[in-house]
């Protein structure tokens, strides 16, 4: 079933057109990437399903229902929530009170413990710094902090722009694998990532988007092996990571 459907969608910054006519669909529990180049319009495809960005044509729906006009405010009341490129976290306030910040729109805050749990379960490192400054972390534990700031609004459909950007291979590599297990307890992921290899090994779908408009589509895998894509997002080469657990 899908989730998310985004049909003919166009976004323009004045007179320039960022993305023309994209249709890209996400299914319930499904972990679908968005790669290409600097300028492909990936950024802006995110924007624009969260709200922050208005189209200049075409329709969003999500669970089924149009959302092209709803408030980005009320998108992560449906349940969309997005780590933004950059990270975004607020660097005067500790890791605790960013956390909580992630959960502004929920009715039962009361209730944000078993939350909080969740987040320091997966990333015990936070735990540590929970009384530490955001400003302070590293930029590996910034971007485990927007993740799980994100993550206490109880999202149906995480967004993530350039979540490996500035980081370390092994961070890399660990951040990856947090999305796996955030994915395997229900939340749909969609991933904007440049790092084409790592993205495509973990998804189950892809699309290539050029010039702002979708150029390849297919499973993930089958993408990771194409010799278009190989060519020119992974410099000829097949990324070694293994296929992700078969789902259902």
């Amino acid at each position: 079933m899908a989730l998310l459907e985004l049909t003919d969608v166009s976004v323009e910054y004045g007179r320039i057109r960022a993305i023309s006519e994209i249709s890209i669909s996400v299914d319930v529990g499904e972990i679908v990437t968005l790669v290409g180049a600097n300028g492909a319009g990936k950024t802006t495809t995110m924007r624009a399903i969260s709200g922050i960005r208005p189209l200049s044509n075409g329709k969003i729906r999500f669970e089924g229902d149009d959302v092209t006009k709803l408030r980005a405010d009320l998108r992560v009341v449906r349940g969309i929530s997005q780590v933004p490129e950059g990270r975004g976290c607020f660097p005067g306030m500790t890791v605790a009170e960013n956390l909580d910040m992630g959960a502004y729109a929920r009715k039962d805050r009361r209730k944000l413990g078993p939350d909080f749990d969740h987040v320091y379960e997966l990333f015990p490192r936070l735990q540590e710094r929970r009384t530490q400054t955001a400003g302070t972390l590293s930029g590996g534990e910034q971007q485990m902090l927007a993740i799980g700031r994100a993550l206490m609004s109880r999202p149906k459909l995480l967004l993530l722009d350039e979540p490996s950007m500035g980081l370390a291979p092994m961070i890399v590599a660990q951040i990856f694998d947090i999305l796996r297990a955030i994915n395997e307890t229900g939340v749909t992921v969609l991933l904007v990532e440049q790092n084409a290899a790592k993205a495509l090994a973990i998804a189950d779908r892809g699309y290539v988007l050029e010039t702002g408009s979708v150029a390849l589509t297919g499973p993930g895998r089958a993408l990771l092996e194409d010799e278009r894509v190989r060519a020119v997002y992974l410099g000829g080469e097949v990324a070694s990571e293994p296929p992700p657990p078969h789902k259902g």
